[in-house]
């Protein structure tokens, strides 16, 4: 079994990368090969519409035929079983980096013949997003739209799932910041209620049977 673990927030040690950080130690505790990557320490664009995936006669048709940091990554995913993502919620959307990831990983599977995946392997994907948003208000307004942003993973012929940590603690200290929009006393509460529980989730899916 082979996990990959992508982190796609600029921060690589607060919500998101401590979520999938024990994401990670529940799949080594499994015996799963692992590999963990910073997004922000590589250098990428999303897809360049050179169609080079999409030439006829080509003896791997789902592959992204661009040469950069990415690149290994790419095949990585390809040969793994499990695929997970965190991402920060930044003015609704998942980070600029995770878009592009999106783009490089699910485009080259992709049939133009029939729409249908060229991919013959099975990753399934797990997606953690971290948010200031309660939770309530991402049942209402965020779900929906997740669900549908991340909808292309399903070429990888797996199952794909959004798991929300909301109302997330920003920072340790409120006072160095322009932060009044944000009650620091509800922060830190729900943090010390909330978030253990979440990095517990993150092990479990991290461990997951196969």
């Amino acid at each position: 079994m082979k996990t990959v673990i992508i982190n796609g927030s600029p921060r690589k040690n607060w919500n998101t990368a401590r979520i999938l950080k024990e994401a990670r130690k529940g799949a080594e505790a499994a015996g799963y090969e692992t590999t963990y990557v910073d997004l922000y320490d590589l250098k990428y664009t999303g897809c360049r519409s050179c169609l080079a995936c999409k030439r006829r006669g080509i003896d791997e048709p789902c592959k992204c035929h661009i040469k950069d940091d990415l690149t290994p990554i790419l095949e990585s995913i390809y040969q793994a079983d499990h695929l997970i993502i965190g991402s920060p919620i930044y003015f609704d959307q998942p980070t600029g980096e995770v878009r592009s990831l999106l783009e490089r990983v699910c485009f080259p599977p992709l049939s133009y013949n029939d729409y249908s995946s060229l991919f013959r392997g099975k990753v399934d994907v797990t997606v953690f997003l971290t948010m200031n948003t309660p939770i309530e208000a991402y049942e209402q307004q965020l779900k929906t739209a997740m669900e549908a942003y991340f909808w292309p993973f399903r070429f990888l012929n797996g199952k794909v799932k959004i798991i929300p940590i909301c109302d997330t603690l920003q920072t340790d200290d409120y006072s160095r910041f322009e932060m009044k929009s944000f009650d620091e006393k509800h922060k830190r509460a729900v943090h010390e209620q909330d978030f253990p529980g979440a990095l517990s989730r993150a092990f479990e899916i991290g461990k997951r049977e196969k």
